[in-house]
């Protein structure tokens, strides 16, 4: 899809933020990170440790189970070092839309004006699209594919094409964000 390959991944020529925005994915059935939530929660933390940013925004309420997204996602980043005051839990977005919106919220109160945004590969020019909207500056980042091989990319970049569309044609109409 068109808009997907030319959605930018950056409006801006930063290279430190004043936060990283990690977008939820769900926890398993156990409310432990998912190998996909882990991939994220670390790399958000390798980029706090080199200086990117000093807080961690994470974000995604209790979308596909009944563990909130975000919780186990802080849960994680703290067992991995990160200390408790740099870390804003957003615990009600229910679609990228929303992790995008509720994260400009916290910004806004704090006064943060940047934010680099850590997902997978195949969701960041969908949430590039949405973040585009957004009074920000913003990068997004990919988590590196671990040295394991995806297991089917085909069908995840095809449903973030068919969410991509759904974005494009429905969604942004009618699901705005009043940061």
């Amino acid at each position: 899809m068109i808009a997907r390959s030319l959605a930018p991944l950056s409006n801006t020529s930063l290279t430190r933020f004043d936060a990283i925005v990690v977008l939820g994915t769900p926890a398993d059935s156990d409310g432990n990170p998912t190998p996909e939530m882990l991939g994220r929660v670390t790399e958000s933390v390798h980029e706090y440790e080199r200086g990117v940013a000093a807080h961690l925004i994470l974000t995604g309420g209790a979308a596909h189970n009944h563990y909130v997204e975000a919780r186990v996602m802080a849960r994680t980043a703290e067992a991995q070092g990160i200390p408790e005051a740099a870390i804003s839990v957003e615990p009600r977005a229910m679609d990228t839309i929303q992790n995008a919106c509720y994260a400009m919220r916290i910004m806004k109160t704090r006064r943060w004006r940047s934010a680099e945004v850590v997902s997978n590969t195949s969701h960041l020019p969908r949430a590039a699209l949405i973040f585009s909207r957004l009074p920000l500056e913003w990068r997004m980042h990919a988590v590196p594919r671990g040295p394991e091989p995806a297991i089917d990319t085909g069908a995840e970049t095809a449903l973030e094409t068919l969410k991509t569309v759904r974005y494009l044609v429905w969604t942004r109409q009618v699901e705005g964000c009043a940061p």
